[in-house]
């Protein structure tokens, strides 16, 4: 996927991208390039296709947060009587070069966002193609997720474990939901996962991103909700 196509697909989902995020998208792929060919972060066959398989699958949690909280929607893009609302806390977990973290904070310029990665090049990554962009609302920390003494309204990751060793990590953590870019058949690590933490019933959401484009890389992706 170029860009062009990119555009073309977030001038329709997301008409209220401003002219100055999408040049942020735009210069995503020179930085990831360039960043990448110093410190491999991202497959040769991944970078290739960034805006499909990086730039775009980050996105679907904007598409599922503006699907089924639009309210939460406006207030992260700071939009009418949320532009002067206090910014909400966004932390994403084993955020590797940058995903879905950055994609995120350029869609949700209101919201603070910190990205940890417990490996230091990763983080470095993500900390320069953060300034290449010239992102006011990212952090990035080098640190376990445990470590973190802070708590945040939303988590977010891109399937870097399992359920059942994610939750102990986020536990007094966030005081709003958590939001999981997974792929596959989730129902038994789901079920395994709402049992052993005693997850109340209704708490965890399934929203297949085939909903939102019938791209066929995204036919097995998913976003799951875990309310607080």
């Amino acid at each position: 996927m170029l860009f062009e196509e990119f555009r073309k697909i977030i001038e329709e989902r997301f008409p209220e991208v401003t002219p100055e995020q999408m040049e942020q998208f735009r210069k995503m792929e020179g930085l990831y390039r360039e960043w990448n060919a110093k410190i491999n972060v991202i497959s040769r066959k991944d970078i290739d296709e960034l805006y499909r398989h990086h730039v775009l699958h980050s996105l679907g949690i904007a598409a599922y947060i503006k699907a089924t909280m639009p309210d939460v929607y406006d207030r992260l893009r700071g939009d009418g009587p949320y532009s002067i609302a206090e910014a909400l806390k966004i932390v994403e977990l084993g955020t590797g070069g940058g995903f879905p973290g950055i994609p995120l904070a350029v869609m949700f310029p209101h919201a603070g966002f910190t990205l940890c990665d417990s490996i230091g090049k990763k983080i470095i990554v993500a900390t320069e193609v953060s300034k290449g962009l010239e992102l006011r609302n990212v952090k990035t920390v080098n640190a376990r997720a445990e470590s973190l003494p802070d708590t945040f309204d939303y988590i977010v990751s891109r399937a870097v474990t399992s359920l059942e060793n994610f939750m102990p990590w986020v536990k007094g953590k966030y005081a709003e939901g958590i939001l999981y870019l997974k792929g596959g058949d989730l129902a038994e690590e789901i079920s395994t996962a709402m049992a052993k933490f005693k997850m109340r019933k209704g708490s965890v959401h399934v929203w297949p991103l085939s909903r939102w484009t019938e791209d066929p890389f995204f036919e097995t992706k998913q976003v799951i909700f875990i309310e607080k």
